[in-house]
């Protein structure tokens, strides 16, 4: 009875706590903010239905662990059919007749382009798990991606492109948005790497079998064997096994797929998957986790219960899609209670806009605070970054078997790591084929197929380098030359066959101007395999091209026409000295016999006598000095210094011309020999170099005006430029690299020379495309066939030793020009001063002496020419204190005979004063005074 009793009070106490608990989630039910959620899939596809299954199982297991939240998500699921106007459609529906706060989806990139227009203009957040392209981020302010961006795993690619020293792969993508979306991302990061995408294949994604076997089989043709690969699981199914049967899956070929598919591998057929063996992927890194782990098992459960099969695990969009309805639940609850429009009839007021509601404020609210949400779901920290999931590590996963193996794990810092071994980097890779654990090399020259093309320069200008001929009978090109048969010794050193052809480049194309530069990137866009030819290895085109070894030495000479001075010239003595300098000596020795007359002309009989002999002195003097002694008697002691100083000057001036004189009769000289290119730019000269070169834009940063640069093919012409010269129609100097320059010298002997340092350059070498295998063993042939002679002896043939026995001059010596008036200036300016100096002193004693004189004339009331002249009168006049001491002397200006009678005039007498002719310089000037009142 008692147990009765309990039993029933037991189950009383059950029924009662289960009635209040349903009436308490009946009155928060009562009490909860809805927000309306749409769903825009495509639920017959797997990604679809992966998806739905997980954003159900969120939104039951988020309201579970949270049931005293005071929001709640309604979803409202739409399914597109997997077309794009089937998702515009419901997304209409959504935004206009349920007038939701948020779209989920949709599915697809091509999906999302037109439903973010849509809720852009209703300012409802567009959130997709699924849409990965990295293009539809930046379109909308509303459009969020809660998904790692295709663009992230373009770096982890291109670490693997890294790891194994790939240099060249072939992108391969399918034409829809999906595939256009990791462009260029893809490039970008591999050319951080140093490696390119040699060619582009895009597939239509309603191709048929053939068409993609005829795009397998033109990749198949190329040199590349590394292939990126960017399609969808649907594409995949059938591309990779037309891969296998265009025998592309082997040994020597690479393959790499990103995220999407390896997403989606375990979906994949049997037999796609076995002709997928080997292939390497990259896949979003999801960290394992309990919760990974229970909600996995759970997720399993219930996508079998919903669609009838299983799926072997949940998925990385899956997991995505679970955090996303986790994120934009913990949104709404953050944004609380919807807030109403401030007019209750919205819609009437507004009535253009077919998605006004009376919610308008709720999704930038909710938009804002998804994008401030941040917690630790199943994909690990779930935070948006640029309205993007926060990128991740990637794993880097090898296809063995039915499994995906994971071989490496890369990092957002370009790093690496490897599971298996922490010394060698992705270790253990099974590679297409499964002969061979050697990781490929990535390129390959297609011997079963085209033979490679080798340009080569239709115009080289020496024949000895390179010759193309064309038979005009049959049709045919020939190849000559020194690097003609190098390159094919080379070839035949190298430890494999090698097919190949001669195809000539024209560098004088009518049409264009085609220069090596442009040679180059033929190389590099792959219209040719290789460039054989005279091409120098400059940083411009090593951006383009691999380089061998150089086969010649490098260096840019100038060339200049030797000119010899002609002694038959009639004016060739004055070539010694410059115009300056001969005008500045003349000048200087006037100026010298000047003041020698004017301070001797008043004590010395030798400078008096009439006018002429006054000039004559004044000019015989200095210049008979240059040769001769100086016959005639200086007496004073100021013309004897400024005498000494003039003949110092004229014996280095005298010794100076001599020597130059004679180095014009035994030393030739170039033409502008002037060692700095700086002249010849200033001087406006014109230059010249070949056509085509490099030397071109060389010498406009050189600093030369293009218009002075004139372009020549044949030595020939360069010879008749030269000989011309500037002026002429020709050119001054010649401009060319080391080998060139020397051919050219052997040939025109004595006749030109190099001028100054060789500007430093690299050589000729051999060009190759990025990354081709034969860069290396080009190199070594080359090296091998240095060491045992073979090049030398391939020279020797086509380069014969030059019959010129002249020693090239020396620059120094080459360098001969007139003698400049800088080099005499500062001697030229100690003569003038010393002598200006003497002339000074000289006036001021002739002044002071006569003062009294000279106060008389300057007193008297005559006009300014009559006072000049009585001055000049006046110091014409002989200086008494030095007429006796001249009587003494004989006419040769040594001492008489004491017993000689020297006759003595009347006008020689001394008078009272001392003074000569007349009694005193008073008397003179009262004489002076009356031939100045009567003129």
């Amino acid at each position: 009875m008692n147990g009765s009793l309990k039993m029933k009070i037991n189950l009383f106490t059950i029924l009662f706590v289960s009635l209040l608990c349903l009436f308490n989630s009946f009155s928060n039910a009562q009490n909860n903010t809805t927000f309306q959620v749409g769903v825009i899939l495509d639920l017959d596809s797997l990604v679809g239905r992966i998806g739905l299954t997980s954003l159900l199982l969120a939104q039951s297991d988020f309201y579970t662990l949270n049931a005293n939240y005071s929001t709640r998500l309604e979803l409202h699921v739409k399914d597109s059919g997997g077309r794009v106007i089937g998702a515009a459609a419901t997304a209409l529906n959504l935004l206009k007749d349920v007038k939701v706060d948020a779209i989920i989806g949709p599915q697809k990139s091509a999906h999302a382009n037109f439903v973010i227009d849509l809720a852009d203009a209703a300012q409802v957040p567009v959130v997709s798990f699924s849409a990965t392209s990295p293009s539809l981020n930046p379109r909308s302010p509303y459009f969020v991606q809660t998904a790692v961006s295709d663009a992230d795993q373009a770096n982890a690619i291109a670490a693997i492109v890294k790891n194994f020293r790939w240099s060249r792969v072939v992108f391969v993508y399918e034409d829809s948005d999906y595939g256009h979306g990791i462009i260029p991302y893809l490039p970008n990061a591999l050319q951080e790497v140093n490696a390119r995408v040699s060619y582009r294949s895009v597939i239509p994604v309603s191709a048929s079998d053939d068409l993609i076997l005829r795009e397998l089989f033109k990749m198949k043709t190329m040199q590349t064997r590394v292939f990126v690969v960017h399609i969808a699981s649907r594409l995949a199914s059938r591309f990779f096994p037309k891969v296998r049967e265009a025998e592309m899956m082997s040994q020597d070929y690479a393959w790499i797929v990103t995220g999407g598919l390896t997403d989606l591998f375990h979906s994949l057929d049997s037999h796609v998957v076995e002709s997928m063996q080997g292939v390497l992927g990259v896949k979003p890194l999801i960290p394992e986790s309990r919760a990974l782990k229970s909600t996995s098992t759970k997720w399993k459960q219930k996508f079998l219960h919903d669609y009838g099969i299983s799926e072997p695990e949940m998925n990385l969009f899956g997991v995505w899609a679970y955090d996303t309805m986790w994120a934009l639940a913990m949104a709404a609850e953050r944004v609380g209670v919807r807030q109403p429009s401030s007019s209750p009839n919205a819609s009437d007021s507004n009535s253009t806009n077919i998605f006004a509601t009376d919610i308008s404020l709720t999704g930038p609210k909710l938009l804002q605070a998804l994008l401030e949400t941040t917690f630790q779901g199943l994909s690990g920290n779930f935070r948006l970054i640029d309205k993007q999931l926060e990128p991740s590590s990637f794993q880097i996963l090898n296809v063995v078997g039915n499994e995906l193996r994971g071989v490496g794990i890369w990092t957002p810092s370009m790093q690496i790591s490897n599971r298996l071994s922490s010394s060698t980097l992705l270790k253990g890779v099974s590679w297409p084929g499964g002969e061979s654990a050697t990781p490929p090399k990535g390129w390959e020259i297609p011997v079963s197929g085209k033979k490679l093309k080798v340009a080569v320069p239709a115009e080289a200008g020496f024949p000895e380098f390179v010759k193309v001929e064309r038979d005009p009978e049959t049709n045919a090109t020939k190849f000559s030359g020194y690097y003609i048969d190098l390159f094919e010794a080379i070839i035949l050193a190298l430890p494999y066959a090698v097919r190949y052809e001669f195809v000539p480049f024209d560098t004088s194309n009518s049409s264009m101007s085609r220069t090596y530069d442009d040679l180059c990137r033929q190389v590099f866009n792959e219209t040719f395999d290789a460039a054989v030819g005279d091409i120098t290895v400059t940083a411009n085109r090593s951006k383009y091209v691999d380089f061998s070894l150089p086969i010649e030495d490098g260096g840019v000479t100038r060339t200049q026409k030797i000119e010899y001075d002609n002694p038959n010239d009639q004016w060739f003595f004055l070539k010694p000295l410059e115009k300056e300098l001969w005008l500045t000596a003349i000048v200087l020795f006037v100026f010298t016999g000047v003041s020698l007359w004017i301070l001797e002309h008043r004590i010395n009989d030798a400078f008096r006598g009439p006018p002429a002999e006054h000039a004559g002195l004044i000019f015989y003097i200095p210049f008979v000095s240059l040769v001769l002694t100086n016959g005639e008697r200086i007496v004073s002691n100021l013309g004897r210094l400024v005498i000494v100083v003039f003949l110092f000057v004229v014996l280095i001036l005298n010794s100076t011309y001599t020597a130059n004189l004679s180095a014009t009769l035994t030393t030739w000289k170039l033409q502008k020999a002037d060692t700095d290119v700086t002249v010849l730019i200033k001087n406006g000269d014109y230059v010249g170099c070949r056509e085509g070169s490099f030397i071109v834009s060389y010498l406009k940063r050189l600093g030369f005006d293009e218009k002075k640069i004139m372009t020549y093919k044949h030595p020939e012409q360069f010879d008749e430029a030269l000989s011309n010269g500037s002026p002429n129609g020709g050119i001054t100097a010649f401009f060319s690299c080391v080998p060139y320059t020397n051919l050219f010298l052997n040939k025109f002997c004595n006749r030109y020379m190099n001028v100054g340092s060789p500007y430093l350059t690299e050589g000729y070498a051999f060009a190759f495309p990025k990354g081709s295998l034969l860069v290396a063993d080009v190199s070594r042939a080359i090296i091998e066939l240095t060491d045992n002679g073979r090049i030398s002896e391939i020279k020797d043939r086509w380069i014969k030793q030059s019959a010129c026995n002249y020693e090239e001059p020396n620059p120094s010596d080459v360098a001969w020009k007139s003698i400049s008036l800088k080099s005499f200036g500062v001697l030229f300016g100690i003569t003038a001063g010393i002598t200006a100096i003497c002339l000074v002193l000289f006036f001021a004693s002739y002044l002071y002496q006569h003062r009294d004189y000279i106060q008389s004339i300057f007193s008297s009331g005559t006009t300014t020419f009559s006072k000049i002249r009585a001055m000049c009168i006046h110091f014409d006049q002989r200086d008494t204190k030095f007429v006796r001491a001249n009587s003494l002397m004989n006419p040769n200006g040594y001492p008489a005979h004491p017993s000689a009678v020297v006759p003595v005039s009347s006008n020689d007498m001394p008078g009272e004063d001392g003074g000569v002719g007349s009694n005193s310089d008073s008397s003179t000037a009262t004489a002076t005074a009356e031939q100045l009142g009567s003129v």
